[in-house]
């Protein structure tokens, strides 16, 4: 049996459908009740309580493990859920990073990260480590003003990043959780192109098609709105790296094609798959 946190959302919806596909048996865990493929358990844990997992993890061999926004909660043990899957006698440990541990390793967020990393490496389980960088889910911000009005308003509008598709990430998940030669790799995750979000615009306007608008935002505007939805740190770190990235920021990795055997999807076929959340 494989468990997979952070079931229902963007990388773990398409990695639970995949790997119920395969006929593997799989434990779909997230912090409320949700929908699932059939024949996937579902099982309702938070994962700032490591040991709620326990349920979900007896009788697992493998883990993906997703903090999402549970790295940044008070009091939060994101290593206790190494040692929970230790102890249930899961054998390997996926773990979805960020490509920040690398690019920009000493915000609070990533030392964290990086920590856990080691944590991992030191368990004596199998893993592997997957550091994507910017998602191209990421546009969805802007989906409520591309539905009402056809304008998108986003800062920095001619700096740009390769993102990757969230469904890309999960296709490299599922190859690390049943193929053994992943075990001890460690996968930088990009897409297949730098692209700005006035690129992303046009995109979306492609996909829908009617033209979108784009508005530049300042980044103190940026910054207030992102704060409504994540720590004013993380919004702030997010908006170094989008106004400002790094070579290795900007550099397309080969690992996506070197997990699949296949080219990343461009932003231009995530807003075609896309296209019926910004009608």
């Amino acid at each position: 049996m494989i468990v997979v946190t952070g079931a229902t959302g963007n990388i773990g919806r398409p990695l639970t459908r995949a790997l119920a596909e395969t006929g593997e048996q799989v434990t779909a865990v997230s912090r409320h009740r949700a929908a699932v493929p059939d024949g996937v358990r579902h099982v309702v844990a938070d994962l700032a309580e490591p040991a709620g997992l326990r349920p979900a993890l007896a009788g697992a061999k493998s883990l993906f493990l997703l903090l999402s926004g549970d790295l940044h909660a008070t009091g939060a043990d994101p290593a206790g859920i190494i040692a929970e899957a230790a102890g249930s006698g899961v054998r390997r440990v996926v773990l979805l990073s960020t490509l920040g541990v690398v690019t920009r390793p000493f915000g609070t967020t990533r030392i964290a990260m990086r920590a856990l990393e080691d944590t991992l490496r030191d368990s004596g389980l199998e893993w592997a480590v997957l550091r994507p960088g910017g998602f191209a889910s990421n546009a969805l911000w802007w989906a409520e003003s591309v539905r009402a009005q056809r304008l998108v308003a986003a800062p920095f509008g001619d700096v740009g990043v390769p993102v990757v598709d969230p469904a890309d990430i999960a296709a490299v998940a599922a190859a690390c959780l049943l193929e053994d030669r992943h075990t001890g790799g460690s996968y930088e995750l990009t897409g297949p192109e730098v692209i700005t979000p006035r690129g992303q615009t046009e995109a979306l306007a492609a996909a829908l098609g009617s033209p979108v608008a784009f508005r530049e935002l300042t980044r103190e505007e940026a910054r207030a709105a992102m704060a409504r939805s994540m720590p004013a740190e993380l919004a702030d770190d997010t908006l170094d790296i989008l106004g400002n990235p790094s070579p290795a920021e900007l550099r397309v990795s080969p690992d996506v094609e070197r997990v699949l055997g296949r080219a990343p999807r461009p932003f231009a076929d995530w807003a075609a798959r896309n296209v019926d959340t910004f009608r």
